[in-house]
């Protein structure tokens, strides 16, 4: 049996990207019932006519605007009729084989709704990359850190985590999705726009009762950084902003207190960090993160996301912070969940 499976990489002003990765997808995604798609943000670049003139075979949905990689993924996603998604990175180099792992486990498991490859950097293809890895996980305070990442600090891939095991959240720069729960949750919150809008997702899916796994025997490479590179004021923004806003909206409000009055003191030495080494904009990046977020927080009262809130043993029951700047834990393999 041959799942009808659709690659969808969604493109805003991509083309060197495009014109660098395209090729390696096409050959290294030649299966039945494999189809690529791209959805294009409202591109100025001349990327959507690149696409037509060179691969015809390659399916477009034009947007005509950008909606960020939340919107954009919405739309599009609702004009392909896939059994499984595949949301992919333009700056993601694919390798032999890369597709038929994660299918495979969806396929064979009920319970398992999405699954990431490895992932790895580009720039050195021995070393772990720092968006996804070898699949994601939280801390009890929202911070986010990876199998092989945690906080800046990646490791060299010598195959110390090469298992396939149940994760918190699988990186949206290569996410393979049961079409019908991606749907089934509403897709990604378009209040996100960019950002840990995959944790989101996973988490609502987990609260669920669905899985998320990593497969290690498939991997990928990522750019990284390819459309905000990380010393960008506007996603330390996003990034502070779209985690308040996750926890609001996946813990129960008497939780929810507790960790937002750790978080604002957490957030405050941070801002104070970036005071000192008189980068005056990342500072200003976490004001403006907490007075939208509470501008946005109005739009969820009343809904409830957190059925099993902390019930999730890839929560980390501790601070990720704590273990890596007080304890000196860099390793994913030093950090104790129980």
């Amino acid at each position: 049996m041959n799942p009808k499976i659709a690659i969808a990489i969604l493109n805003w002003n991509g083309l060197t990207f495009l014109q660098r990765f395209i090729p390696i997808l096409t050959k290294y995604s030649d299966y039945p019932n494999v189809k690529i798609w791209v959805i294009d943000n409202g591109s100025t670049d001349k990327s959507v006519e690149w696409l037509q003139k060179e691969y015809d075979s390659i399916e477009i949905v034009k947007l005509d605007k950008n909606y960020g990689f939340t919107g954009g993924y919405n739309r599009g996603l609702k004009e392909i009729n896939a059994q499984y998604f595949v949301i992919l990175n333009s700056d993601i180099e694919v390798t032999p084989g890369w597709l038929l792992a994660p299918i495979e486990i969806l396929e064979n498991n009920p319970q398992i709704a999405a699954v990431s490859p490895k992932i790895r950097a580009l720039a050195n293809r021995e070393m772990f990359e720092y968006a996804g890895a070898a699949g994601g996980f939280i801390d009890k305070l929202g911070f986010p850190f990876c199998r092989g990442r945690i906080i800046s600090s990646t490791e060299l891939d010598f195959r110390q985590y090469d298992s396939t095991i149940p994760i918190f959240w699988a990186s949206g720069a290569c996410m393979f999705i049961k079409a019908e729960l991606f749907h089934k949750v509403g897709g990604f919150d378009e209040n996100f726009f960019a950002h840990m809008e995959e944790i989101d997702l996973c988490w609502r899916l987990k609260n669920l009762g669905y899985d998320i796994y990593n497969v290690h025997n498939s991997i990928v490479y990522h750019v990284g950084g390819g459309t905000l590179p990380n010393e960008n004021p506007r996603k330390i923004y996003l990034n502070y902003r779209n985690n308040l806003l996750l926890l609001y909206k996946n813990l129960p409000s008497k939780d929810w207190r507790k960790i937002f009055a750790v978080r604002i003191i957490f957030d405050l030495f941070a801002l104070i960090v970036f005071v000192a080494q008189r980068k005056a904009k990342f500072a200003l990046s976490i004001v403006k993160a907490y007075r939208d977020f509470f501008k946005l927080k109005k739009l969820y009262i009343g809904q409830t996301y957190y059925q099993n809130a902390f019930k999730h043993k890839e929560i980390l029951k501790k601070s990720i912070v704590v273990q890596y700047f007080i304890r000196k834990k860099r390793k994913f393999s030093e950090i104790n969940f129980n």
